[in-house]
């Protein structure tokens, strides 16, 4: 078992490399494997079946995992099995047997279920947005617009976006389902383009939010803001902080810059990729779930649902007339 593990990890970090980056999965193949090598490293992988994969998977719950993060975790350690079959160092019949063992049900288990993700409240976002700097206010307003991925957001260029209609047209250097050979258009409207024009006007290759205009920004608010004369009349920033600043926001930093808004705005912490829920749920009010799902990129309007409020005021309108 050692040895396919260390051998599955190996493929996993050459496999799954994006734009010449690790992406999470390799990281994430590495924590599925954890409980993994600490129970039974020492075993022939042949000897590796259904209870043992069960007896792993209680070793999850006993961590207090959540069970969908526990299914997707046993996924991995199957697909380990699974690679494992096709470079012949595993039997098929091991593999046939693990697949047997089904995934946890929701109230059939003892595992802790998480709580859904829901849409940002409007009060939080505009809390937010009144404590934002303009680069991190055009980033919210242009996800809430679109409905766009963080990943996508961050990496907007002018040279990405195709400005020869009345709708912008964005295509993302890279997205989340390239690798599916599915083509990714994201649609920019009136309000978008509005948020977006001044920033169009630098280097076509140049990222259009940069966290070194922020940092300025900061830095001039803080010197405005300052009772000492000697320091509202120094430049406000050092060229060493501005030569440490990105060339652009990876989606980790967009997150942190919303945390620090939050932190300032006394409302609780929400996470960007939350904006999507708010996209979804007011595309699927206005337009229906099929126009939420091609505008969202999604392969099928299960995933739209996930990402969707129902909208249950609309229901009680209804039933209201009918009921």
């Amino acid at each position: 078992m050692c040895e396919l593990m260390a051998a599955f990890v190996e493929h996993a970090e050459r496999y799954y490399v994006k734009n010449g980056r690790q992406t999470g999965e390799a990281s994430n193949i590495r924590e599925a494997l954890r409980p993994v090598a600490k129970l039974y490293s020492k075993i022939a992988a042949a000897e590796f079946g259904p209870r043992a994969l069960k007896t792993v998977r209680d070793a999850m719950v006993e961590a207090d995992l959540a069970r969908t993060c526990i299914n997707a975790r046993i996924n991995r350690i199957r697909r380990m099995f699974k690679w494992g079959v096709e470079n012949e160092l595993v039997e098929s019949s091991t593999l046939h047997a693990l697949q047997a063992v089904a995934p946890l049900k929701k109230g059939r288990s003892t595992a802790r279920e998480s709580a859904p993700v829901r849409p940002v409240p409007d009060d939080h976002i505009e809390a937010v947005l009144a404590n934002a700097t303009s680069t991190i206010r055009a980033m919210i307003e242009v996800q809430l617009l679109t409905g766009m991925r963080p990943g996508e957001l961050v990496m907007m260029r002018p040279c990405d976006i195709d400005q020869g209609g009345r709708i912008w047209v964005y295509r993302p250097a890279s997205h989340k389902t390239e690798h599916h050979e599915i083509d990714r258009q994201i649609f920019l409207g009136p309000k978008a383009q509005m948020i977006l024009q001044p920033l169009m006007r630098r280097d076509s290759q140049s990222f259009l939010f940069n966290p070194r205009e922020t940092v300025l920004e900061r830095r001039e608010e803080r010197r405005m803001r300052s009772e000492d004369p000697d320091i509202r009349a120094r430049r406000g920033y050092s060229l060493r902080s501005i030569r440490r600043a990105n060339e652009r926001y990876s989606t980790v930093s967009y997150y942190h810059a919303i945390m620090r808004g939050c932190n300032r705005a006394g409302v609780p912490v929400w996470g960007p990729n939350r904006l999507r829920h708010n996209a979804a749920t007011e595309l699927r009010k206005q337009f229906g779930i099929e126009a939420a799902r091609v505008i969202l990129g999604h392969t099928s309007s299960a995933m739209t649902e996930v990402y969707a409020e129902m909208d249950r005021a609309k229901a009680a309108d209804i039933m209201e007339q009918v009921g």
